[in-house]
């Protein structure tokens, strides 16, 4: 199965002023943090933002920040280690709309009363990738697993203060069913063809 634009969105977890300084390989992890928002943006592609106990842990680093303003996200504020105790959840698949009909609906015979509207579709692909790897990814991106979720890990995109942690982290994801890709691979499976109007642009990002 390969990502689809059309049916993914993109959560950036804490890319925290204070935490990303300790990360192994923070310049590159931040890069392409960057870089999925930017793509993310070009390709219409949801983005949204978490932020661990902002009062200790400060806010995202201003790269990561602008770049998530500039694609129309939205951050989120948590306490729990996983974003979805916190209520991403709610962000990531918005209740669904209520049937809506004249006051007198139940009383007309069964054939005449108004159908309810089809669910809408939501996009279930969720991309994820952020810090630490092995606390706060992790833990969000089990719980997307466990509501049903498409979870895709973008492991250069994600670390911890070791190498060691990070990796662990990989290690149990994928064994729990998430997938693991890289930001390139996020670019061109967004993309599927050369001829896509934003080629030029997304192959820029990546280069």
């Amino acid at each position: 199965m390969l990502l689809d634009a059309d049916d993914s969105q993109l959560v950036l977890v804490d890319y925290q002023v204070r935490l990303m300084p300790a990360i192994f390989e923070n310049e590159l992890v931040i890069a392409n943090a960057v870089r999925l928002a930017r793509m993310a943006q070009a390709l219409e592609v949801p983005v949204w933002g978490t932020r661990q106990n902002p009062d200790k842990l400060g806010q995202n680093v201003p790269e990561v920040q602008a770049a998530i303003d500039a694609a129309g996200g939205k951050i989120l504020a948590k306490m729990h280690f996983s974003a979805v105790a916190d209520g991403l959840v709610d962000w990531l698949r918005p209740p669904l709309r209520k049937a809506t009909g004249g006051g007198n609906a139940r009383s007309l015979p069964k054939h005449l009363q108004k159908a309810a509207p089809p669910e809408e579709a939501g996009r279930n692909m969720i991309v994820i990738a952020g810090c630490e790897a092995h606390v706060c990814l992790m833990q969000t991106a089990l719980e997307l697993l466990e509501e049903e979720f498409d979870v895709w890990v973008v492991t250069d995109a994600c670390s911890s203060h070791s190498e060691c942690n990070r990796d662990a982290a990989f290690d149990r994801l994928a064994g729990n069913g998430a997938e693991l890709v890289t930001t390139e691979m996020v670019a061109f499976e967004w993309l599927r063809t050369c001829e896509h109007p934003e080629f030029k642009d997304v192959l820029a990002l990546v280069k």
